[in-house]
């Protein structure tokens, strides 16, 4: 749920704490400050992906490269003002509040998201070490972390995992047993003995074709002769169905039932808010009639 804090001052870091944290203040949508940011992190990922192009001319790669030290650099001075604004909250003031923020998992990804790359870009020469630069840009992926504090979906998807962390785990374990099961049986049946193969000589070998078997992948890369190996392939190909199904099962439902309690909850709220003004227009009312600016039900109408 959306948290409301009062703010404590006016002035030039409250205005800036309202378009960084728009719902922090009670308001609603997105203001135009973190439409720029998200718009900076979708330009960022075309970017690492243009990067990759080797057809594309130096022209473009400078361009590529002068936009991404833009980017970086307002990340840097988002972060930042976020750092500075935080203390509007009460629960970030001074400086033990700000530590406290800095941990966070939103401040933690708004580091990440750019302080690799621009101590690389400060630090090292141009073209020393492309390679890491290319393994540092991947970090950009935490941007990703920036588009949930905005998009209310990775709010949902959030709060659906952690309701059915219990028995997501509960599947993995039974689907992991399962593979290594698998993957043992495959290895007696097809990699021991005078005809043995060597894609199943170990256990590990036979450990990537039990996961493309029950993942209902099916590569077609390595596969059983034996009859034996055939017919166990073929249980545990019917045996990936459910370990595939029964995890969508979960958390389809659990995502069915965050959906649904959400919805209560911004009903319970719009009734308790309907009742608050009722309760205020009655007052109102009241004070009005004892003030004898309102007629009351005793009041007689005078004629002519």
């Amino acid at each position: 749920m959306t948290t409301q804090h009062v703010v404590t001052r006016m002035g030039l870091r409250n205005r800036l704490y309202s378009q960084l944290e728009p719902e922090a203040t009670g308001k609603s949508g997105l203001s135009a400050m973190n439409m720029l940011i998200i718009w900076l992190v979708l330009l960022s990922f075309l970017a690492l992906a243009l990067e990759t192009e080797e057809t594309i001319g130096p022209m473009w790669r400078v361009g590529i490269d002068y936009l991404n030290i833009a980017i970086v650099s307002i990340f840097a001075v988002e972060y930042l003002a976020r750092l500075w604004v935080a203390g509007e909250d009460p629960r970030y003031r001074g400086i033990g509040g700000r530590l406290r923020y800095m941990t966070t998992p939103y401040a933690i990804a708004d580091l990440i998201a750019f302080l690799p790359e621009l101590l690389w870009i400060l630090l090292v020469p141009a073209g020393v070490g492309d390679e890491v630069l290319i393994v540092l840009r991947a970090l950009r992926l935490a941007r990703l972390v920036k588009l949930a504090r905005f998009v209310p979906a990775f709010d949902v998807l959030g709060a659906t995992v952690e309701r059915a962390g219990t028995q997501l785990l509960t599947t993995l374990a039974m689907a992991l047993a399962l593979v290594y099961v698998s993957a043992v049986a495959l290895y007696f049946l097809e990699g021991v003995g005078p005809d043995a193969r060597e894609e199943f000589a170990s256990i590990p070998r036979a450990l990537w074709w039990a996961m493309a078997t029950l993942t209902t992948v099916g590569y077609g890369d390595v596969y059983p002769i034996t009859p034996l190996g055939k017919i166990f392939a073929s249980v545990i190909a019917l045996a990936g169905i459910g370990v595939v199904a029964l995890p969508a099962g979960v958390f389809a439902s659990a995502f069915s039932d965050e959906l649904r309690e959400r919805e209560i909850r911004k009903l319970k709220e719009r009734v308790e808010e309907v009742e608050t003004e009722n309760v205020e227009l009655e007052a109102e009312l009241e004070h009005e009639q004892e003030s004898g600016k309102a007629p009351t039900p005793d009041d007689k109408p005078t004629g002519f």
